[in-house]
């Protein structure tokens, strides 16, 4: 059973909106990220962190389960979108979550309209999805690279669990 104070901080994109509004009507700053977040490891965390770290409180966009799928192919994800919001969701540097069900965040980016969004260092401007980085120039977000750690990634770990066992 979740904690409480989890469940609060997942939140439908309505109730995020909300926050983005009050935050900003503080004189502080929402930073926005999304992902698929599967199976949570080091480099999501120093990830995550480093996303707080850009702002006044973070938001995570998370793939609902289809979307998972439709990014990653059968077999994925391997925890269900309520038990990845919950996991997300009991991390300190983590204030809100969302999931939402589309494979890109395009439409819940024009919404909640984040004051900082952050992606991976793999990514760049250009290679940013073009529809989202739209939304983003609309809503006057500031784009944050944060870079990866090296050799972190949920498919190698999947990868690594796959390979027969010696022994």
């Amino acid at each position: 059973m979740s904690h409480p104070s989890e469940t609060a901080k997942i939140l439908t994109a309505d109730e995020l909106t909300a926050r983005r509004d009050a935050l900003e009507a503080s004189g502080r700053r929402l930073v926005f990220t999304n992902g698929c977040f599967d199976l949570l490891h080091v480099g999501h965390v120093r990830y995550l962190g480093a996303a707080r770290a850009q702002g006044d409180a973070l938001a995570v966009g998370l793939n609902a389960d289809a979307s998972v799928r439709a990014l990653k192919g059968p077999g994925r994800p391997l925890n269900p979108a309520d038990e990845r919001a919950e996991v997300l969701a009991a991390l300190t540097c983590v204030d809100f979550v969302t999931i939402f069900d589309y494979p890109r965040a395009t439409g819940l980016l024009a919404q909640v309209r984040p004051h900082v969004y952050v992606k991976g260092g793999d990514y760049t401007l250009e290679t940013l999805n073009a529809e989202e980085r739209a939304a983003l120039l609309e809503a006057g977000a500031r784009i944050a690279f944060v870079p990866m750690v090296p050799g972190r990634s949920t498919t190698r770990l999947v990868e690594e669990m796959r390979k027969p066992n010696p022994c």
